[in-house]
């Protein structure tokens, strides 16, 4: 019999997913979710089942296309399940001893408790003819996960673990990047199943590409000096990759990471040197944030020359007096006139567009002339703590 070995991997956050239908379960919810480092050929397709006696928690869960529903076997919780499927189109699952079972008594999967490693050994996919819900009953829950992710690799049958909170649900379905296959939210709290809806919400986001536009350079000004902030997240960036910045939310720039190779100083792909304390940058949820407020932990959004994007942790933020240089530009379609400050450094760039993929990606701001273009964000302007609104708005 094989056994697993515990891997040493780090598990790290996914980017995105949408909800589908299954042919197995034609009520339940899968989610597709890819990473950044995950080609769209290994997207894997992610269940979501709800365990709960809360019928406010049924609501929430059904309207947010989540309607498989997991019961003990006991009558009356039978009793509560047909009541709740003559109110919702659920679909119902009973838990007895190992088997989980439709309404037809079909065995559908295999229920598992997990306490020790012997009992992941246990679990071996060639043996395995339905899908698995483990539920963790020990302390350790995310290596067993990955160990789980590791050996059920290529298998048909999905794996789901069982979790009382939205934040459980995040280290199961991010465990050796692929995840598992599902989860099954264990609550009564109706806010859980909300946070859990917002996190799908956020990496849902990211498949979408954004709209990124030409922007000829108009002015270009070294202006003084200014406290500068210097963004190190926790994941890499690539060349043509970058965080959104600009001095007004109406037009963001897309200012380059330094991952690119000099002879001065070592590259440092995990940062982006972001330009004064007043300035916005883009956040998950169509948002937007000082870079005066980015802390530790916070989320942003990383975008590259194509519009893809993806969310990355912020790991540190640094604060740092520097000469700075007004950069202003103009839309070919429209005369606004947007502008950003950034450190007057080499190794702060501006990224190009990506019409002629042999063209250079980055220029850097002691380079820039008037009659350069670069990539600009351009959306709503007006923003109340960081969300976009529809009101009046004048910025100079």
């Amino acid at each position: 019999m094989a056994r697993l070995i515990y891997p040493t991997g780090i598990s790290t956050p996914l980017t995105s997913f949408r909800f589908l239908r299954t042919a197995r379960c034609p009520v339940s919810c899968r989610a597709i979710m890819p990473s950044s480092l995950i080609s769209d050929s290994d997207k894997q397709k992610k269940l979501v089942w709800i365990w709960t006696e809360s019928k406010e928690v049924m609501t929430a869960s059904v309207e947010r296309g989540w309607n498989t529903f997991i019961f003990p076997s006991e009558p009356r919780f039978r009793d509560l399940a047909t009541k709740w499927s003559s109110i919702a189109l659920i679909h119902p699952l009973f838990i007895e001893g190992s088997e989980i079972s439709n309404v037809e008594n079909q065995i559908v999967a295999r229920f598992y408790d997990v306490s020790s490693p012997e009992d992941i050994v246990l679990i071996q996919p060639h043996e395995q003819t339905n899908d698995l819900v483990i539920n963790f009953k020990a302390e350790w829950q995310i290596i067993p996960a990955e160990n789980l992710v590791a050996a059920f690799q290529g298998c048909m049958r999905t794996v789901l673990a069982v979790t009382t909170t939205s934040f459980g649900a995040q280290g199961f379905l991010e465990a050796l990047e692929q995840g598992l296959g599902g989860v099954v939210l264990k609550a009564d709290d109706i806010g859980e199943v909300f946070a859990l809806n917002n996190y799908f919400d956020q990496q849902n986001e990211v498949r979408n590409l954004l709209s990124l536009t030409k922007a000829t350079v108009t002015h270009v000004e070294v202006v003084g000096m200014g406290d500068r902030v210097c963004i190190d997240l926790c994941s890499l960036m690539r060349p043509g990759e970058g965080l959104l910045v600009g001095s007004f939310a109406r037009g963001l720039f897309l200012v380059h990471s330094e991952c690119l190779e000099s002879n001065y100083i070592a590259s440092r792909p995990f940062r982006v040197n972001a330009g004064p304390v007043h300035g916005y940058v883009a956040v998950p949820g169509g948002k937007t944030c000082y870079l005066s407020e980015l802390q530790a932990g916070r989320q942003v959004i990383v975008v590259d020359r194509s519009g893809k994007q993806r969310t990355a942790i912020v790991g540190r933020v640094k604060i740092e007096s520097r000469a700075l240089i007004l950069v202003e530009v103009k839309e070919a379609s429209s005369h606004e006139t947007y502008s950003i400050f950034l450190q007057n450094a080499e190794t702060v760039g501006l990224v190009c567009p990506c019409e002629d993929k042999s063209a250079k990606t980055v220029i850097p701001v002691t380079s820039l002339k008037v009659g350069d273009e670069i990539l600009l964000r351009v959306q709503g302007g007006a923003r109340h703590t960081g969300i976009e609104i529809q009101e009046f708005i004048l910025e100079r």
